[in-house]
């Protein structure tokens, strides 16, 4: 019988040797676990930071993509926000709506023959020779065409073409198209104003600030346009030129210059076009200037309204000869100077008056400096140098001088108002009261001037001008054009500057044609007289209603001062002309 040993028991650690050991296993695990970790996470920045850079690479370096465009030293940035320009009644005359312009980058083309046969037959007059020259340039971007519709840019986006972007911009967009095309001017591509109150007024129209107010009404603007195109085709002449005036706050509610130009296609024009004959435009005019001597006489108590002058004789001094264009060949009074626009009186009136103070009066009206209006195309006049007797002679009947259409009207302008000349100027005055103006004449000078404009409309050579109810008076002016030295008695410029109502006058109106040419309807002729003084009748019955003004529905009271014509004696009662011209 085999005897049995009793089980071995186990071996038992001493208190404490496990819970060590196991506490260094998980250090260890723990450890090598965190290690892990930041290798991974090392890793993904890693990748993320490679991505994030080529992201960057993309969007920012790579040429051919939107942020390059706008960092581009060939290209600039388009303008977005730009402001409104309105009219003084509301009426938007300029804005700008968003627009996409396509673009590409030739390298991401893969068949640029395809591509542009593509482009071609969704983009009316696309040149398509030229965008497979654009498309296989090296250059990693190159524009295809500006400003497409949303029509447009859908078409394209259908065709799927590969490397072909666009570029998010605005169009300045112009409403009434030419209406005021030489007010409002233009913008180019990139929305920088480049004529007109576009350009005056850039910094402004670009900084967000709000709309742009102009004094101009559209309703007179379109029919002071309509109006000076009619004349301007009818008499064949090569230039017109028309502007409304506010005679007493300088505001300028009108201003035509043809030939004219579309704002909205500024690349279908020429320079000759783009020429705003209003303000830039400086010209002899003739005997509308005979207004500013006879108020420079009167004003200086040089004469009176009894006063006249011998024009039985020209007047002929050096190798110049200064005559009447249907002389009366007998004294006139000065009323009778004006109404029958006489040079040798107007020359002899200068001459009384003397050239220091023809200078100084001329200059107070404006005549001498170039108008302060808010339009980078302004003309400065033209004067003699040295300024002698014979310069103070011609000038009395506007020659040997040139000035601006807008200089004249506000030189006029300061004559009827009461005699104060306030600048013109593009923005619509806010004020209930009229701004404050610099006095050039006194009031009883500019109460006597009405009177003998109104004279000129009713007897004179202005009667074409008048319009009834209205009581237009004015003045006619002609004159002959200069040319290598010489006048030409053909070419003309051809005027008329009229105001209205001439009781109280709250506009001036011009109008100017260049080399007009005579019709059977006027006989032959093409003088002031003819062509423009019934332009302005035409322009005062239809813009009166317009600004409230109702037609006189009484007799007109007879003109303050003496009888307009002399005695039966053949001279005034006083005869002038202290200075002694050789006859």
């Amino acid at each position: 019988m085999t005897s049995r040993q009793p089980p071995r028991p186990e071996p038992t650690a001493s208190p404490g040797i496990r819970p060590v050991r196991l506490e260094g296993i998980r250090k260890v695990a723990l450890e090598t676990g965190r290690h892990r970790l930041l290798v991974t996470g090392a890793l993904f920045a890693l990748v993320f930071m490679l991505v994030g850079g080529r992201l960057i690479h993309l969007a920012v370096l790579e040429r051919g993509d939107e942020p390059q465009l706008a960092r581009s030293a060939v290209v600039q940035p388009t303008v977005a926000g730009r402001a409104d320009i309105i009219d003084r009644n509301g009426v938007i005359l300029a804005t700008s709506l968003p627009t996409a312009s396509l673009f590409s980058n030739p390298r991401e083309v893969l068949d640029r023959h395809a591509a542009a046969d593509k482009l071609a037959s969704v983009l009316p007059g696309l040149d398509r020779a030229e965008v497979v020259a654009k498309l296989g340039s090296p250059s990693g971007f190159v524009w295809l065409r500006r400003n497409l519709t949303p029509t447009q840019q859908y078409a394209v986006n259908r065709l799927g073409i590969p490397g072909l972007r666009f570029h998010r911009a605005e169009r300045r967009v112009y409403p009434h198209g030419r209406q005021a095309a030489h007010v409002l001017g233009f913008t180019d591509v990139d929305g920088r104003g480049i004529a007109g109150a576009e350009r005056y007024f850039n910094t402004l129209l670009r900084s967000g600030s709000g709309h742009l107010q102009l004094s101009i009404d559209i309703r007179v603007q379109t029919i002071l346009r309509e109006e000076l195109s009619v004349t301007v085709a009818e008499f064949d002449a090569i230039a017109g030129a028309a502007i409304v005036l506010d005679a007493n706050t300088g505001e300028v509610v009108a201003l035509t210059s043809l030939p004219d130009f579309d704002p909205n296609n500024p690349a279908a024009f020429s320079g000759q076009t783009r020429f705003n004959q209003v303000t830039k435009g400086v010209y002899e005019l003739g005997s509308i200037f005979k207004v500013f001597t006879a108020a420079m006489a009167l004003d200086s108590r040089t004469v009176t309204l009894e006063d006249g002058y011998d024009t039985s004789k020209p007047i002929r001094i050096a190798r110049f000869t200064i005559n009447d264009y249907h002389g009366k060949k007998r004294w006139l009074s000065v009323p009778e100077i004006l109404v029958y626009s006489s040079n040798i009186g107007a020359a002899k009136m200068a001459l009384d008056v003397g050239t220091q103070t023809q200078r100084a009066y001329l200059g107070r009206l404006g005549l001498l400096d170039a108008s302060a209006i808010e339009l980078p195309e302004v003309g400065a006049p033209l004067v003699p140098a040295p300024w002698r007797d014979i310069n103070t002679m011609t000038i009395s009947y506007g020659h040997g001088i040139a000035v601006s259409p807008l200089q004249l009207a506000e030189s006029v302008a300061a004559v009827v108002n009461g005699g104060v000349r306030h600048a013109a100027t593009l923005l619509k005055h806010h004020a209930a009261a009229p701004p404050a103006g610099r006095r050039v004449l006194s009031a009883k000078t500019s109460r006597q001037m009405r009177s003998l404009m109104r004279l000129v409309v009713r007897h004179g050579t202005g009667r074409k001008a008048d319009a009834v109810g209205y009581r237009v008076g004015g003045k006619t002016g002609t004159a002959e054009k200069l040319r290598a030295g010489r006048y030409d008695s053909r070419p003309l410029i051809s005027s008329f500057v009229g105001a209205f109502p001439m009781d109280a006058p709250r506009y001036v109106v011009l109008c100017l044609l260049d080399e007009p040419k005579g019709q059977e309807s006027t006989r032959g002729y093409a003088t002031g007289g003819w062509v423009a003084a019934p332009v302005v009748r035409r322009l005062v019955r239809r813009i009166a209603p317009l600004a409230g003004i109702a037609p006189a529905q009484s007799e007109e009271p007879p003109a303050p001062g003496p009888p307009l014509f002399v005695p039966a004696s053949g001279k005034p009662a006083k005869v002038r002309g202290r200075r002694v011209v050789a006859n």
